[in-house]
């Protein structure tokens, strides 16, 4: 449901060229602890969480992350989600949220969109804003837009005459 919602109001917005990190921004001040961290689904309908649970308070702002146009506010299974649609395609979601800005106003990075909504969710008992980011269809994990995502260490792969060389150099410990 959530996702024709996110579908259907989306807004046109002009596109631009995004550098990440340097037009987004947390959507809670000050930057808050993640309480759970995004997990893409190996398919479309399977499980995994489509976004990061962030530490919040009820009644504390909630921010856009980035400047855009908001392309859906309202009620999803009883909680309030806010959706702006940034350049390039992507689009930002928060929830559960109110006090919403309204559908099709523009918004900057850090303008307040609404406040943490004190329903029960997933968190509970703590509170927590669900930060989610699409391109398209496809979910991405939102803390990309931060460059705040731990660095992923690959293998290293040496050809057999680079590793001899190393070898020598290092006495034959490789």
């Amino acid at each position: 449901m959530l996702l024709a919602a996110m579908t259907a109001f989306t807004p046109p917005v002009a596109p631009t060229a995004l550098r990440p990190g340097a037009t987004w921004g947390w959507p809670l001040d000050p930057a808050p602890a993640v309480a759970r961290p995004f997990h893409a689904p190996p398919t479309p309908w399977s499980a995994g969480h489509r976004g990061v649970d962030l530490a919040a308070s009820v009644g504390q702002p909630v921010r856009s992350a980035g400047g855009g146009r908001v392309a859906f506010a309202g009620l999803v299974a009883g909680r309030g989600v806010i959706v702006v649609a940034h350049p390039g395609g992507l689009r930002t979601s928060y929830e559960p949220v109110s006090n919403a800005a309204v559908v099709g106003a523009l918004v900057q990075r850090g303008e307040r969109i609404g406040v943490v909504a004190g329903v029960p969710g997933h968190c509970a008992p703590a509170t927590c804003l669900h930060w989610g980011l699409r391109r398209g269809e496809t979910y991405l994990d939102p803390l990309t837009l931060l460059r705040a995502v731990p660095p992923v260490l690959k293998p290293l792969t040496v050809s057999p005459r680079a590793h001899d060389a190393l070898a020598a150099r290092v006495g034959g410990r490789t």
